[in-house]
């Protein structure tokens, strides 16, 4: 009920990096190749369906100076190898016949896509379950103190002892007082998000950026519209500002969204950092506890490999290279 709740589950790694770094784009891309496994051993191991789909992703420029920009990116993607296409206005309308007459083209990239994140995150739950783990619904964790070699995790109602702890509290990881470390430095930053019907006889085919919103037709026929970017602290109301916004970006490129069904809105709290990347890593002032947090906009994008060297870590005792660059340590006493 964090911001996964409020998460389009959009898999765009070329998209979200264009105003990244090259670090974010690499564990993006390692994280989108890790997803078709991560969706089919979650799928049966839990024995339950998720929405998954990987038909691409068009990026649709409004002006020709947007153009331009996204033919810039086309050149450094394509340096990389990276499969796309490169489409005027009418190429664009051909690919997604409901784009509007007034589009100047777009970028169209096929290994993106989407997952359902509900599904999902429901999905992992009931694996892990059925794999031997216990969820215990204690309320919120308040403070993780040491106890000789042990841990003790503080919860609203009660006190566990660990060995290992691994912080994942997505916006609230900052307000966990762990003895001996500093606060983490992740603040929330609301994303307001809609969920319409459509009622065109031609959907959008495939996840669809403008330079405001983006739309993701899910496979029931049903749209989602996203999302504001708001710093408002731990507030998740939805707001008739948010809505509004993102109604006009969207009928922007997309007129016909004026016509869809509103099945309603929601906001999640993304669990942003000062330099836009995640925390991951043991923490240097306390054994045995592990930071998984501050992914921002893209923890669904992020989770396979989020997973994968906690795993690792914990487990194994395998410390990825990646993680000298995302760890605590570059943020103080963690």
């Amino acid at each position: 009920m964090g911001a996964t709740q409020a998460s389009a589950g959009m898999l765009a790694p070329y998209t979200e990096a264009k105003d990244r770094n090259s670090l974010f784009l690499d564990l993006a891309v390692r994280s989108l190749d890790l997803y078709d496994e991560f969706v089919a051993r979650t799928a049966h191991d839990s024995g339950t369906s998720i929405g998954y789909n990987r038909s691409g992703a068009i990026e649709i420029a409004g002006t020709g100076e947007r153009m331009t920009e996204l033919r810039d990116i086309a050149r450094r993607l394509a340096g990389r190898g990276v499969a796309l296409e490169v489409l005027d206005g009418p190429a664009a309308r051909a690919q997604e016949p409901q784009l509007g007459h007034d589009v100047a083209g777009g970028l169209c990239i096929p290994a993106h896509g989407y997952v359902n994140a509900l599904q999902l995150a429901r999905a992992l739950s009931t694996a892990a379950r059925c794999q031997g783990a216990t969820f215990l619904d204690d309320g919120r964790a308040i403070r993780i103190n040491r106890r000789d070699s042990d841990l003790l995790v503080q919860t609203e109602r009660s006190t566990h002892t660990a060995r290992t702890v691994v912080v994942a509290a997505g916006s609230w990881s900052g307000g966990i007082a762990i003895e001996g470390a500093e606060a983490l430095p992740v603040r929330p930053v609301r994303g307001q998000m809609l969920h319409l019907a459509w009622k065109e006889t031609a959907p959008l085919r495939r996840v669809t950026w403008g330079e405001h919103c983006y739309l993701v037709p899910w496979d029931d026929g049903t749209l989602l519209v996203g999302a504001t970017m708001e710093e408002v602290g731990f507030d998740e109301k939805t707001t008739t500002a948010g809505v509004q916004d993102l109604l006009n970006a969207a009928c922007t490129f997309v007129p016909r969204v004026r016509s869809a069904g509103f099945l309603g809105a929601r906001a999640g709290l993304r669990p942003a950092t000062p330099d836009a990347m995640p925390i991951i890593g043991w923490s240097r002032r306390v054994p045995n506890v592990m930071y998984a947090t501050g992914h921002f906009r893209n923890g669904v994008l992020l989770a396979p490999l989020t997973a994968q060297l906690v795993a690792d870590a914990l487990l194994s005792g395998r410390i990825d290279p990646a993680l000298d660059a995302i760890g605590p340590q570059r943020f103080g006493d963690l």
